[in-house]
């Protein structure tokens, strides 16, 4: 039975576009059918600094995968698209987060859903809101506008735009800039 997903990407290093763009198309081979997708969102890096801004989208999927099949299909994804785990929260040339999988509250040691830091994050709140404005978190049943009033983060998210014939705009910007 095919379930809604959403999933948050991110990427701070390399061409920040491009990454996200493979990431989605190899999600897509491995059966995760991209429904819905945010705009690119610039986000103030959270949880280590200094570090390059990242680029941020929360995509809208359905999925015949079972949940520790997606989370080995995001990890493998990352995985091939150059991603190594050196420093937690540190740059990295892409991260998919399982952000909600349809109703489900997944609870275990190397997978929790919701993701458990979601109502933390505006650079997801933000994005998810975008393109799901009505959809309620299932443990803490609020709504994401409800979520992105009361979170107590305050880093900054802009729309991103590429800039033309800016040379850091794809590459990842400067560490203190979008």
């Amino acid at each position: 039975m095919r379930k809604t997903i959403f999933l948050g990407l991110g990427t701070n290093l390399g061409d920040r576009a491009t990454n996200l763009e493979h990431a989605l198309a190899q999600l897509s081979a491995e059966g995760v059918e991209i429904v819905r997708r945010s705009s690119l969102y610039a986000t103030e890096p959270v949880g280590f600094a200094p570090q390059h801004w990242f680029l941020n989208c929360v995509v809208k999927a359905a999925t015949e995968l079972m949940p520790r099949q997606l989370l080995r299909v995001t990890q493998q994804v990352e995985h091939e698209l150059g991603r190594r785990r050196t420093v937690r929260n540190g740059p990295r040339t892409i991260d998919i987060d399982i952000l909600l999988f349809g109703t489900s509250v997944v609870s275990a040691p190397d997978l929790e859903i919701p993701h458990p830091r979601l109502a933390e994050r505006r650079f997801v709140l933000i994005p998810l809101r975008e393109i799901a404005p009505s959809l309620r978190h299932p443990a803490l049943r609020c709504s994401i506008s409800e979520l992105l009033a009361a979170t107590p983060d305050r880093s900054e998210v802009r729309r991103w735009h590429a800039p033309c014939g800016d040379p850091h705009a794809a590459r990842g910007g400067r560490p203190d800039t979008p």
